[in-house]
């Protein structure tokens, strides 16, 4: 009989660490831009409290879900090709 070659897709570990990647790459660079735009820039970094925090999360939500339903996959699932 011919042999059947399956697509089992990428590994567990680089799914799982492109999306911690991809959830730290997003806080620090859109926390940083809304820090700037808020005010909430510090020496050591960004201090968001009340609405800032609150819109960080939700654009941070937003970012996965524009990124994997229209752009076929994140920043950091197409540099570990991690796609299914």
């Amino acid at each position: 009989m011919g042999e059947t070659k399956t697509d089992t897709g990428p590994a567990t570990w680089r799914i799982v660490l492109a999306a911690l990647l991809d959830f730290f790459t997003a806080f620090f660079v859109l926390g940083f831009l809304i820090a700037s735009v808020t005010d909430g820039r510090t020496e050591g970094g960004f201090q968001l409290n009340g609405l800032p925090a609150f819109v960080l999360f939700a654009l941070i939500v937003v970012y996965f879900i524009v990124f994997n339903r229209y752009l076929g996959g994140t920043i950091w699932k197409r540099i570990l090709k991690a796609q299914r």
